[in-house]
């Protein structure tokens, strides 16, 4: 009796989802794409918002800004639900160990009381910045559902500056011994310390903006950019000259995020302004108008925190930024 053993190669009728090969063609597609491309409703809605009653549910006239596809911008990091959490999960894991590390070796004791109070009435508030970013980027979200690359991509950085937010909590707890008295120190700065009240105004204002795309410039380019150089760059430089090195290890999380985050963020803006003159001119607009109200929210806080000349170097870091993405001058 004779075994023959035969193999037969089966030929898929379609190597991708029908809504992906329209737009990409017949060929496998990549994780990203098959969980970001042309998921959102654009049709046959039942009713509309009664929160908004001139708008659909995925509407894309809730911004001033014009695109013939959404989805050219997508994200250059690639990210959906899967890889964010899988990126973001080892980045918690590196924070954990340095809280553990910090806390372990009571390294907190050794920070001088220049350093201590200094991280209590700068540091500290950030925490109340970043809740508002947070909910500035939750509001993009909700008004880009017409397209799903945008409105998952500003869903996640609402969640990492609520982990922000979160880990500038654990940073008073780490040098308060878990009392919780620098976090209510830092609070009683954030509403009645006159450094704050510019910052304050600024960020209930951003809060109040109806147009999604107006928010992101005014959150994530202009007063990001600033708060970042000031904090990520120029703080940390201090810190370092001062006795504050062991407490930066603690501010890990928040400055390792910025590269990816800006990226897609300058990305995004580059390729809306390239759209059209008629975008471009509208971003510019935008940002010079948030420039000059960040200027005026931020300065007394820059001269109290860094000096006199720490604002106008955060402003040239902005500049710098701009030009790069073609929105100088």
């Amino acid at each position: 009796m004779t075994l023959e053993i035969k193999t037969s190669n089966i030929k898929p009728i379609r190597n991708t989802y029908g809504h992906i090969a329209r737009r990409f063609g017949d060929k496998p597609a990549s994780r990203y794409q098959e969980a970001t491309y042309d998921n959102a409703a654009l049709v046959n809605f039942h009713y509309k918002p009664l929160w908004d009653p001139d708008h659909d549910l995925n509407d894309p006239r809730r911004t001033a800004i014009h695109m013939e596809d959404w989805y050219a911008l997508k994200d250059p990091r690639q990210f959906y639900y899967g890889t964010y959490v899988q990126n973001r999960a080892q980045m918690q894991e590196k924070a954990e160990g340095n809280f553990s590390f910090f806390e372990k070796r009571d390294l907190g004791a050794r920070l001088s009381e220049d350093v201590l109070s200094k991280c209590v009435r700068f540091l500290l508030p950030l925490r109340h910045v970043e809740q508002t970013a947070n909910l500035n980027n939750m509001h993009c979200s909700a008004s880009t559902n017409y397209c799903t690359a945008l409105a998952q991509a500003t869903k996640f950085e609402a969640m990492d500056r609520l982990g922000n937010a979160q880990y500038f909590s654990r940073v008073g707890l780490a040098l308060d011994g878990n009392s919780g008295s620098t976090l209510n120190e830092a609070k009683e700065f954030w509403m009645t310390d006159s450094a704050w009240q510019g910052v304050r105004a600024l960020c209930e204002k951003t809060l109040t903006v109806k147009d999604w795309y107006e928010t992101f410039l005014a959150q994530n380019l202009v007063f990001d950019s600033l708060l970042n150089d000031l904090y990520y760059r120029q703080m940390d430089a201090w810190l370092s000259v001062n006795g504050g090195q062991d407490l930066l290890i603690l501010l890990d999380f928040m400055s390792s995020r910025l590269t990816d985050s800006q990226r897609w963020v300058d990305s995004v803006v580059k390729l809306t302004a390239a759209e059209s003159d008629g975008n471009k001119e509208l971003v510019q607009s935008w940002i010079s108008a948030w420039r000059i109200s960040a200027q005026q929210a931020l300065e007394p806080l820059a001269s109290a925190m860094l000096g006199e000349e720490a604002l106008a170097d955060a402003f040239s870091a902005l500049e710098t930024r701009l030009g790069k993405i073609g929105l100088g001058g």
